[in-house]
């Protein structure tokens, strides 16, 4: 199992992966949208400039949540990747805005295209990238629990669909020399990536909000504790969840009998702990041991 330092440091070179990818993609398709004078590519390519930001703000994020706690943040700073994924979230709000905006404007005053081929040739070669490191990053984000590495690669998947749409219109303006298509296909763009945007924010409030953890993990302790509470004298109850970017929180309280000495609860109370954190490794877990009388 990687130990958290290497963890850390794996996740991070996945965030290089992105910053590296997002540099090159949006040189890549600034050109493109140079060559064809065409709306829509500048709105892609405006798409991958935010990539480029967020990706650098996910990085700071990621070394932010990997800090241990310390005097005035007890339980670590984990909550930095949700602050991360709120950011991008409204970044990509933010480039759809100008993307409807600009689409308005050209739909006022349709402007031939030129050099198509060589445009989307570029700007494909600029969607290959983005694509394998969009899935490298979300399989990442979703194995090690990294909110801001999913958030990041969603973005990136994001500006491939962005792209494919823009390379299709851009491909039929021109055949038929429907110059008026350019503008509708980036209003489009610029609608179907406020959603995106939206999502991102949304489960970075909730995650804020201390939500608890997904129902198939809670599950996983429940049944990991079952066996401790074999005896009808011991109850575990009260049982709560929360999660913190990677970082998981879990609490309950132990009812045991009232003769039991100190040893024997803490005891009990220790195996709890144990079997969390084998079910899940790497969780906090607090037992309050109450009588029963």
């Amino acid at each position: 199992m990687t130990n958290p330092p290497d963890e850390h440091r794996l996740l991070e070179r996945f965030l290089w992966l992105s910053l590296a990818t997002a540099l090159a993609t949006v040189t890549l398709k600034a050109a493109a949208a140079v060559i064809t004078n065409s709306v829509g590519m500048w709105s892609d390519a405006l798409e991958s400039t935010v990539n480029l930001l967020a990706a650098g703000i996910a990085l700071w994020a990621l070394r932010v949540s990997a800090r241990p706690a310390d005097h005035n943040h007890d339980f670590g700073h984990g909550k930095a990747e949700y602050l991360s994924a709120a950011v991008e979230g409204t970044l990509i709000i933010v480039a759809a805005a100008a993307i409807i905006w600009s689409a308005a404007q050209r739909l006022l005053n349709p402007v031939p295209l030129e050099s198509v081929g060589l445009g989307i040739v570029l700007a494909t070669i600029a969607s290959a990238l983005n694509l394998v490191t969009g899935l490298l990053l979300i399989r990442a984000g979703k194995r090690y629990r990294s909110i801001t590495l999913e958030a990041d690669g969603r973005h990136l998947m994001t500006d491939v669909w962005t792209s494919v749409g823009v390379l299709a219109g851009i491909a039929v303006v021109g055949i038929t020399h429907l110059y008026w298509l350019d503008p509708v296909i980036a209003f489009a763009v610029g609608v179907n990536i406020v959603f995106t945007g939206y999502g991102l924010v949304r489960r970075s409030v909730v995650g804020l909000l201390d939500a608890t953890l997904p129902p198939d993990e809670v599950a996983q302790i429940q049944q990991a504790l079952v066996p401790l509470t074999d005896d009808p004298r011991v109850h575990l109850t009260d049982l709560r969840t929360r999660e913190s970017g990677r970082q998981r929180f879990v609490q309950a309280t132990l009812t045991v009998p009232g003769d039991w000495t100190v040893r024997r609860s803490h005891d009990l109370a220790d195996r709890v702990e144990s079997e969390v954190e084998h079910v899940l490794p790497g969780t906090v877990t607090f037992v309050h041991v109450e009588p029963a009388d």
